[in-house]
């Protein structure tokens, strides 16, 4: 009952703040916050493995399933850099300062501990402000695939951690090979199940049963992943990547009912994951004193711990992409040509002539402006993975022993998540209005993909005319078909150009059979360009999104008359 509360709570709160134009993510917080402090009053208790396992999959499948893989492959060095490289560098950052002040008695393991809780970004909030603000489509890329693997790196971390300070043994004692094991194991866990849902879903031929079918792929995906040991994070990744680009292939009805499907699921797990952080921490703060904890100390050290956490980010983003501008520009000012018959200037750069690989060539190595990368470098709110984390630590030790500090971490985290979310999500607005990012290049970029696209379905629609022209049915007067031929080519008005509703004609039934024909030799074509990579492969869904309301039109009208 307190957890439907909760949720019902959130979304009305979610409900006024949009109607307000406010960030519903930080009003939730606050708001829960100032609930948490009324008397008499409990928060929902709820288990670290329900957090894990039930809220965080379908928000990790869903993002995976709307972003593609191509897009992902693009920005995979920036990606990789901050979902791997600066998950371990503020986990050890964390670690290191934390151990070495004497406010708060952490050894270096434990500090660990603290540090890969609060290492992993949680990108809803500021993927949600710059859909808003309209950011440079390669920076919501970017933030969006980071956040589909740093969970992932920093639970892996999470893991070795907790297990070195309980001493607990863990399925391979080896830090680095257990990694590996589940870096590559995830992954082939989720790639298996996607195909496997894609093969029942051809034979189930059944929107309702493929929509329920999707719910539960996370799920599925995650726990069997974590049972064998590997990571259920990448498993869901890999299988919302393997089913996302499948859907294609499924009916329009499908793929029109995932896709509100998935945005409702996606809005309740969000607010209740907002809701529950700002409920919690004054019994966070409470359990801090039944440790006997100093309130100061752990104070100072939360301080400690959330400066760390907002300056290694921009710092770690100037190391990563900063550098790499500032050597081009010094490349580009020193370097001389090197002579056509070969030799060397004294600062010459010999190129290589060698084209690179094919998926070489793929990858967007354009450097992000200094706007952009401070956008970057401030989008650290944490979320959910710190949640469920710091509640996962367990409470004794392979000993049997108190785990050591465990009220003291799980309050700097929640304190850390708390001010990322109130700092960072409230100013991120007013800095990406004061930098003026425009997405003036993305706009072009998309119309000229959206041409090609429609390119594409008027070719296609064009071919299956001409055969229909060439081959027309019997039965039906040359004026009428010339007359349903030229609806069709119009795509406009379809419904409203139609016979009658109450009167069933062979001349409706020549129209559907027609319109799908066409709609079906669209798809085709836009998914050959893409797979061939002609079409961006976010213009092709979009247009595969008209395609299938305009289907939905058609066959809503022409099921009324049979």
């Amino acid at each position: 009952m307190e957890l439907i509360l909760v949720v019902v709570g959130a979304i009305v709160v979610t409900a006024i703040a949009q109607r307000r134009g406010l960030e519903p993510a930080l009003i939730i917080v606050v708001v829960g916050i100032a609930v948490s402090f009324v008397p008499g009053f409990e928060a929902p208790e709820l288990d670290s493995h329900i957090l894990l396992s039930v809220v965080l999959p379908p928000l990790l499948y869903s993002a995976a399933l709307d972003f593609s893989f191509p897009t992902f492959l693009r920005n995979i060095k920036p990606i990789l850099g901050l979902g791997v490289g600066l998950v371990v560098v503020t986990a050890f950052t964390v670690a290191a300062v934390s151990s070495w002040l004497v406010v708060v008695p952490l050894t270096f393991a434990t500090a660990l501990v603290l540090g890969a809780v609060v290492a992993p970004p949680d990108a809803v909030t500021a993927v949600a402000v710059g859909r808003k603000l309209g950011l440079p489509k390669r920076v919501m890329s970017i933030l969006t695939g980071e956040s589909l693997i740093n969970d992932a790196a920093a639970l892996a971390l999470f893991s070795v951690a907790v297990a070195q300070v309980a001493g607990s043994h863990t399925f391979i004692e080896n830090p680095l090979l257990l990694f590996a094991y589940s870096a590559v194991l995830g992954p082939l866990v989720g790639a298996a199940l996607g195909y496997i849902t894609l093969w029942i879903r051809r034979r189930l031929a059944n929107p309702a049963l493929e929509t329920v079918q999707g719910l539960m792929v996370p799920f599925a995906a995650f726990i069997l992943a974590e049972e064998m040991h590997a990571s259920g994070v990448l498993a869901v990744v890999v299988a919302g990547f393997v089913v996302g680009s499948g859907t294609v292939d499924a009916g329009y009805q499908t793929r029109l009912q995932e896709r509100f499907v998935w945005n409702s699921v996606d809005v309740l797990l969000e607010v209740f994951v907002f809701a529950y952080i700002g409920l919690h921490l004054r019994f966070v703060l409470e359990d801090l004193q039944q440790a006997h904890e100093s309130l100061t100390q752990v104070a100072v050290a939360s301080a400690v711990v959330l400066l760390i956490v907002l300056v290694i980010r921009p710092l770690s983003v100037f190391a990563m992409f900063g550098r790499g501008v500032l050597a081009r520009q010094v490349e580009r000012r020193l370097s001389v040509p090197i002579p056509e018959g070969g030799g060397r200037g004294a600062l010459g750069v010999r190129r290589q002539s060698q084209p690179p690989a094919k998926w070489r060539s793929r990858i967007d190595n354009r450097a992000l402006s200094w706007q952009e990368n401070v956008v970057v470098s401030w989008t650290g709110m944490r979320g959910v993975v710190t949640l469920a984390a710091a509640a996962a630590i367990p409470a004794t030790t392979a000993a049997g022993a108190p785990f050591p500090e465990r009220a003291t971490i799980q309050a700097i985290a929640f304190v850390v998540s708390v001010g990322t979310l109130l700092l960072q999500g409230w100013t991120l607005p007013l800095l990406i209005r004061r930098l003026k990012l425009s997405a003036d290049a993305d706009q072009a970029y998309t119309s000229a993909e959206t041409q090609k696209a429609e390119q594409v379905v008027h070719a296609a629609a064009d071919e299956v005319l001409a055969e229909f022209r060439a081959n027309p049915p019997d039965g039906l007067d040359p004026r009428v078909l010339a007359e349903i031929g030229g609806i069709v080519a119009r795509h406009s008005q379809d419904a409203d150009e139609m016979p009658d509703p109450e009167a069933p004609t062979l001349r409706a039934e020549v129209f559907g059979q027609l319109y799908r024909d066409v709609l079906a030799a669209q798809r085709v074509a836009l998914i050959g360009e893409r797979d061939a990579g002609r079409i961006d492969e976010e213009a092709v869904r979009a247009m595969l999104v008209r395609l299938d309301l305009q289907e939905a039109g058609v066959s809503a009208r022409l099921e009324s008359r049979f």
